[in-house]
């Protein structure tokens, strides 16, 4: 992460946080606090995440522009139909909660050095699996965990954390029939957060805050 030059907002133990306007140009918008489960939910339900690594003080965001998939504009492609249509994968949800947030963890990923899943945050994420509001979308093959994805569900937006695929495919065949799932529901958005060329592929697309926080608030 680059070094911010920006005045920031401290966080103190207040239950609350700064108008998503005075995040700095990256997205930065604060620093502190804490990982407890109702900061975590004030945050998701406003725009806000944290994200910051193992030696640094929690740093919450809310960039702009935003990066969202609208679960019925995802892309699926012939070879990927097919393989669906395959039966070769197993889709589950919550049944490895801890294991889809290891492996997101320990995967290699490319311009990325270490993880920022760090273990606070891990921590912070089974309790708020065990409240029922964090989940997990798990592929398995020949009964292996070998893929899946985990967020938190608001209900009616999901706000994706991390994936991860241990064999080809896995993690678009998890965001796919995530999707499916989540338009059968209802659903309005997957919250992305932030640009990824794989997630644009996959047919995620970048809008503004304003706009990404009035579907967020469930305004047309």
């Amino acid at each position: 992460m680059k070094k911010q030059h920006s005045p920031l907002y401290f966080l103190t133990d207040k239950l609350e946080f700064p108008p998503v306007s005075m995040a700095n140009s990256e997205g930065l918008l604060a620093v502190g606090g804490d990982l407890s489960p109702e900061r975590l939910i004030l945050a998701y339900r406003n725009g806000i995440f944290p994200w910051f690594n193992e030696d640094s003080l929690i740093l919450w965001w809310c960039p702009d522009p935003r990066m969202v998939l609208f679960p019925s504009r995802v892309r699926i492609s012939k070879s990927m139909r097919k393989l669906i249509n395959s039966n070769v994968f197993e889709i589950r949800v919550n049944t490895a909660f801890e294991q889809v947030i290891d492996a997101c963890a320990s995967i290699q990923r490319k311009g990325q050095e270490g993880t920022w899943i760090t273990k606070q945050m891990k921590k912070a994420f089974l309790k708020l699996h065990q409240l029922g509001i964090a989940k997990s979308y798990e592929v398995w093959k020949d009964d292996e965990l070998v893929g899946g994805l985990y967020g938190v569900d608001l209900g009616h937006v999901f706000c994706g954390e991390s994936m991860f695929s241990l064999v080809d495919n896995a993690s678009k065949f998890a965001l796919i029939m995530f999707a499916e799932d989540l338009v059968k529901k209802g659903y309005s958005l997957i919250d992305c957060q932030l640009y990824t060329p794989h997630l644009q592929t996959m047919g995620a697309e970048e809008i503004s805050r304003k706009s990404f926080l009035k579907l967020l608030k469930g305004e047309d």
